[in-house]
């Protein structure tokens, strides 16, 4: 018999409250050794409260939080208060030869310090590389319990796809709170969704999550009848998107695409492109020749590029390379300053069609009067807005991206940072553009309000140029992915999948020439964890995975035939409706075929988990 794995942390009845807001209802729960979690929730609803708790950094208003002896906890929290230099943070009193000799230590460094010097005052970095000292700090410590608050804020495709791969190999048990659905997707077998004061379970990743929630709305259908489900329009794009995210189970297959029979694509690209056409004509943007350099260093090189009417483009590329300027460019905002105060230099011509009204997204807060209220905030630009073929209301709006009724009379400086992103977003849609610039729109939403803003765009007629490190985001709302690149903008068929693979793959100094497009070299290499080679492993793995595969053979047609007679009981049911001893009999069978089901399905999950592992 398999022993129970042993519990490290665990919540008993834990209830906190922050002045009327309730985020800990009496929850309990515990976080077991192997178990590796992902949470997700609504800003505000609770999750960074859960995890400062867990880490015993936050006190519980009744309830209580135990840890298991001896046990050690690493805590990442959102906002890291660091002084000092990088090398004191992240080494400490060790020296190089000691950090140097640990494979784990080395790897951290190499993945998230390349670049960084290590006797700069953290005071002067920027937030991405304050953050990789932060975490290379955690990683090179040896922990039972890895609690990390938005590990990926501030990070660049890279560095997200290593630590992903990091947190694979070499952590055993974590809890990640995160809005980066890819990055879920990637690293965890559990998800706890905090919602209403609860936190509730779902066994897998982020699609898991999603499918669990869209067959419970199924169950449930009295109590949301719209057939606009936003559920099942994620799930749709799940099922249809790349076979790497849509490795279910097989018997989940069936279920999955029942749920989205009949739902239509999340966008209709033809009638899309002919509105948008017919908003801006034949000319939206285009870049002749176009170079610019800031503080010395050149961004753009002789650039020639045309964003079309109804084009929906993804910008890729490490931090610095010039990202946020393109989009200036394409703005009409240069020549400017660069946010470090240096002067821009642009030559070259810009063209921009005369019917183009750009909408341009930053990183910075808007300017809105703090005491307005919401409401009043968004009214003064339209009192409705027509999304699709729907006409919305400003309230209505409000509600799609988050600010419910209770925080529309809400002042604005009263306004958490993420709810005065979702405002900035909005008043940027009520101006009705026809070209949308997206400066890393994801920062500070959660997944539900992220889900809401694909859904608006989905039926948004215009162009749409998105920068983003979230490569979830940028799949499900662009059709193409340009690759900025020593001042070079290269296309990319396979989209982010080839770019991380090409930076992957190329040796430092010639990764620029291996991207179609790119003229010149100087892009380095990505860093991923150390691991075995792959001729090495499938010797040693060979035999098992045969064994595995037969059994997961097996279990498919246990489970298969299992369903066959699930079918047939149900059947059997209704047949013999007015039988109440047959219905008692039936029901009893029915019982017992599900929960033999259940087994195997369970099963399945963890010899498939032992395949792809």
């Amino acid at each position: 018999m398999t022993r129970p794995a042993a519990s490290l942390v665990n919540l008993e009845q834990a209830s906190k409250a922050y002045s009327d807001r309730v985020l800990l209802d009496r929850v309990s729960l515990g976080v077991s050794v192997g178990q590796r979690i992902g949470v997700v929730g609504r800003n505000g609803a609770g999750k960074t409260t859960l995890l400062a708790t867990l880490a015993g950094f936050a006190g519980l208003d009744s309830g209580r939080a135990t840890r298991g002896r001896d046990v050690t906890i690493g805590y990442l929290p959102q906002g890291e208060q660091l002084s000092g230099t990088v090398g004191a943070v992240v080494f400490g009193d060790a020296a190089e030869h000691e950090w140097a000799a640990d494979p784990r230590s080395r790897s951290a460094v190499a993945g998230l310090l390349g670049g960084i010097d290590v006797g700069a005052d953290l005071d002067r970095l920027s937030g991405g590389e304050r953050r990789r000292a932060a975490l290379a700090a955690l990683l090179r410590g040896s922990y039972d319990l890895l609690l990390l608050d938005e590990p990926t804020n501030h990070l660049d495709l890279e560095a997200i796809t290593w630590l992903a791969g990091y947190l694979r190999e070499h952590a055993r048990t974590y809890v990640v709170v995160t809005h980066d659905r890819w990055f879920l997707d990637e690293v965890t077998e559990l998800t706890w969704e905090v919602a209403d004061g609860q936190v509730h379970a779902y066994e897998g990743g982020y699609s898991a999550y999603v499918l669990a929630k869209a067959e419970r709305a199924r169950v449930a259908a009295a109590t949301d009848q719209r057939r606009r489900n936003l559920l099942r329009k994620e799930l749709a794009w799940l099922r249809r998107g790349p076979p790497a995210r849509t490795s279910k189970p097989k018997f989940r297959i069936e279920a999955a695409n029942a749920l989205i029979a009949g739902e239509p694509p999340a966008r209709d690209g033809v009638e899309l492109a002919r509105l948008a056409a017919a908003r801006l004509g034949k000319t939206v943007v285009e870049l002749e020749d176009v170079s610019v350099s800031a503080g010395g260093r050149t961004l753009l090189d002789h650039v020639s590029w045309q964003l079309g009417p109804g084009d929906r483009v993804g910008i890729v590329g490490v931090n610095g390379t010039g990202k946020t300027t393109l989009l200036r460019l394409l703005a009409g905002l240069l020549p400017v300053p660069s946010p470090a105060g240096d002067p821009v230099v642009a030559d070259g011509h810009v063209v921009t069609g005369s019917t183009v009204r750009t909408g341009f997204l930053t990183q910075e807060a808007a300017v809105v009067d703090p005491d307005l209220r919401v409401l009043e905030a968004a009214e003064q630009v339209r009192s409705s807005a027509v999304v699709g073929r729907r006409e919305l209301s400003v309230s209505q709006l409000l509600d799609l991206v988050g600010l419910r009724a209770d925080r529309q009379w809400t002042r604005v400086g009263d306004l958490s940072g993420g709810e005065r992103r979702r405002l900035q977003l909005l008043l940027l849609l009520l101006s009705e553009p026809n070209v949308l610039l997206l400066d890393e729109p994801t920062n500070d939403l959660d997944i539900e309000t992220l889900t809401e803003l694909e859904d608006l765009l989905d039926g948004w007629p215009g162009s749409v140029v998105v920068v983003s490190h979230d490569r979830y985001f940028l799949e499900r709302v662009t059709d193409h992915v340009l690759a900025l690149v020593d001042g070079q903008l290269a296309y990319l068929p396979g989209g982010v999948e080839e770019y991380l693979r090409l930076r992957e793959a190329s040796a430092p100094g010639r990764v620029a020439s291996a991207l179609p497009g790119a003229r010149s070299p100087g892009l380095g290499a990505a860093h991923g964890p150390p691991g075995r080679s792959a001729a090495a492993e499938g010797r040693q793995n060979a035999a098992s995975q045969r064994a595995a595969q037969k059994e997961l053979a097996r279990l498919e047609r246990q489970i298969t035939r299992l369903s066959d007679t699930e079918v047939q009981l149900s059947a059997d049911l209704a047949a013999h409706a007015t039988d109440y001893a047959m219905l008692i009999e039936l029901g009893a069978q029915l019982r017992a075929v599900q929960a033999e089901r259940a087994g195997l399905e369970d099963r399945w999950l963890e010899v498939a988990e032992e395949i792809g592992g």
